[in-house]
């Protein structure tokens, strides 16, 4: 009985692992296919004729940085994505 148990937990971690690695692929996948247009919205929005820049150019300074954050939560979910099955194999 404690090989079957034994087996069976080892089988759910596996499989936890492997929706953990999938739905952070799908994650990285749409956020790097969203950068492109995250960014020229910002720069659309942050043009130096514009009516924001006018308004107060620090704003438009801001926004110009969002994708650069934007990269940065994505970078963030491939880690922990990594970290976590990593934990899980008892490796970290």
């Amino acid at each position: 009985m404690e090989s079957f148990t034994t087996t069976i937990e080892v089988f759910t971690k596996k499989k936890k692992m492997i929706a953990r690695f999938i739905n952070g692929f799908i994650s990285i996948l749409i956020g790097v296919s969203l950068i492109g247009p995250i960014s020229d919205q910002v720069n659309t929005a942050a043009v130096t004729d514009g009516s924001l820049y006018n308004a107060s150019s620090w704003g438009a300074t801001v926004l110009k940085i969002v994708p650069g954050f934007f990269a940065i939560a994505i970078l963030a979910i491939g880690i922990a994505v990594l970290y976590g099955n990593l934990r899980d194999a008892g490796m970290a």
